[in-house]
């Protein structure tokens, strides 16, 4: 090959390269870019919420319902305080925030207390500002422990004041979560309880008030739903262990 025809060749590498980084680049902004405004991708970890989610669900969060705060960005970059186009949490949302005493902890849990509101619970009966919320109860919820053995739980159908339903377990009678004080949600705040009322470190024990500025943002449709126990990365297994009845459901 001729030298001209060697560094031609050279420059068309060259070339082919910078498209590459360019084209990486722009992904990478595009990805942040919809991580940081539109929606996020969370996983659940816990069974705090059982029965409406369920350890090894994969969901997305709107980041944009509830407005921006630096919580939205990458790294949590504090570059400005309070919520910018700020939107209030509807009671009933299911909502992933920071955790107020670890902000680096993401939490999901189910708005019940509105700022103003008088929050109790009264032998496993929720009361906000001195009323009790519908609760009637339903089939048991059955906990599979494996093998085809399953336990019986408890479950419950709440109705908010505003109409939003959703199921809750009580499986221990009596508990501490079933007997709690008065919370009164002081102005800026929320109050969050998960569904499965005696199995969730919620605002009725050390979580606390929720603060506006550490919502991230509802959750809205679960995407993927894979067996306890299986990650993402075991393709082996991901054809039998995905719970196909709950793939691109929306989050009650």
């Amino acid at each position: 090959m001729s030298a001209l025809g060697k560094s031609h060749s050279r420059q068309k590498k060259k070339e082919s390269f910078g498209e590459l980084v360019r084209t990486l680049v722009v992904a990478v902004l595009i990805a942040v870019g919809v991580r940081s405004f539109a929606f996020e991708p969370f996983n659940i970890p816990s069974e705090s919420m059982l029965p409406t989610l369920m350890v090894g669900d994969y969901l997305f969060v709107s980041k944009y319902t509830y407005g921006y705060s630096h919580y939205s960005l990458p790294w949590s970059l504090p570059l400005f305080d309070g919520r910018i186009w700020a939107s209030p949490p509807v009671r009933g949302d299911v909502a992933v925030f920071k955790l107020p005493s670890d902000p680096s902890q993401d939490y999901i849990k189910r708005i019940i207390g509105l700022p103003g509101d008088r929050i109790q619970v009264r032998k496993g009966v929720l009361y906000i500002n001195d009323v009790a919320v519908k609760r009637e109860r339903v089939d048991d919820f059955l906990y599979p422990l494996g093998n085809g053995r399953v336990v019986r739980i408890p479950q419950y159908r709440e109705t908010l004041p505003n109409g939003r339903s959703y199921l809750t377990l009580d499986a221990i009678r009596g508990s501490a979560g079933d007997n709690t004080q008065v919370f009164t949600v002081p102005p800026g705040h929320y109050f969050g309880m998960g569904d499965n009322r005696d199995n969730s470190l919620d605002s009725r024990f050390d979580v606390g008030f929720i603060p506006e500025e550490n919502l991230v943002g509802p959750a809205r449709v679960l995407f993927m739903s894979l067996e306890k126990g299986t990650s993402m990365w075991q393709i082996w297994k991901l054809p039998f262990n995905i719970r196909y009845s709950r793939l691109f459901t929306t989050i009650q």
